[in-house]
């Protein structure tokens, strides 16, 4: 099963009575080649502020009932060396398309983190090649840009005023200039095939990505996808697992909607070829107003406990929490 066609993917995904079978080789497969350590990632969240109009998310800027909010950078750096002291050795900033972070803004940002002795990532979008360029020059480490899906009519429609080929433009760009990349995808659009879930994951074997995340659709009530179901957390699970199977030593997170579908998808994940976990530590102000999907698990919960609750989670399944800066081994 180590190397699969895509005849045999959607084999896999359309049958549930291998399912067992296929989480416990990602499983092994996860422990041969990354082994039992758990990558925590701070993730600050720092603007809910998005230019555009994606059909699953709640921050889209035609969703007028959100609260809106955008951190200014002194606070910024005010969350990330709180997270640093909490032992995250890698800060994940994370935004909607919002331009009031321009290239100097952001880039000031990101030297001021780096002083902490931290790897950096960065998710705030389609951005042009010489901003990606001055981020890395500032000393951004990673860049994660899920591609969503790799159906471009269903990208379209999913992404009005979007382009199918910027986004492959950025990933490329991002590659070229030595980020490590993440990408990732939905599970359970509307429309979205088995077939074009296949094509999803060979997609991040064919880019090579360092970071796939996973995560099923959820539906929010603000959103013209309002009606839709949501995705199959199993699904997700076995997308994820196949991940991991074909691109062995990558960095994979158990998803936050992973648990918010299911009240041990985390666990589960991490049980299934996951090795990352990226808690909260935005100030509880803001959590609940970056508002992507519905009830977001732990958005009341204080930074401090979000470190210590994932911790024994991860504890009580037999791994432990690394301490080193998390990249591709």
């Amino acid at each position: 099963m180590m190397n699969l066609s895509k005849s045999e993917i959607i084999d896999i995904l359309k049958d549930d009575g291998q399912n067992d079978r296929v989480f416990k080789l990602a499983d092994e497969i996860r422990k041969k080649y990354v082994g039992d350590e758990v990558h925590l990632r701070g993730l600050i969240e720092f603007s809910n502020i998005c230019k555009n109009n994606c059909k699953y998310c709640g921050l889209q800027s035609k969703n007028k009932t959100i609260e809106r909010y955008r951190i200014l950078p002194d606070d910024i750096i005010s969350l990330a060396e709180k997270a640093v002291e909490l032992g995250y050795k890698t800060i994940v900033l994370q935004s909607g398309e919002d331009e009031f972070y321009t290239r100097e803004v952001m880039c000031n940002i990101i030297k001021r983190i780096k002083e902490f002795d931290v790897a950096l990532t960065l998710s705030i979008g389609e951005k042009s090649t010489d901003d990606y360029k001055a981020y890395k020059d500032a000393g951004a480490d990673r860049y994660l840009i899920r591609i969503e899906t790799t159906d471009r009519n269903l990208y379209k429609k999913m992404h009005p005023n979007m382009d199918f080929d910027n986004r492959l433009r950025c990933l490329k760009d991002l590659r070229e200039l030595g980020y490590e990349v993440g990408t990732g995808c939905l599970v359970g659009l509307p429309e979205q095939t088995i077939s074009s879930l296949a094509d999803d994951i060979l997609f991040f074997e064919k880019i090579n990505a360092d970071m796939v995340g996973i995560g099923p659709f959820i539906s929010h009530p603000q959103t013209p996808l309002k009606d839709v179901p949501n995705g199959s957390f199993t699904l997700a699970l076995k997308v994820m697992a196949l991940t991991r199977i074909l691109l062995k030593n990558i960095n994979i997170p158990a998803t936050t909607a992973m648990e918010t579908i299911n009240p041990n998808g985390r666990i589960i994940a991490l049980q299934s070829g996951a090795n990352v976990v990226m808690p909260n530590v935005t100030s509880s102000e803001y959590r609940a107003k970056y508002e992507i999907y519905p009830d977001k698990i732990c958005i009341n919960d204080s930074p401090t406990k979000c470190r210590g609750c994932i911790e024994g989670k991860i504890k009580s399944i037999g791994r432990t929490v690394s301490k080193d800066y998390g990249f591709r081994k």
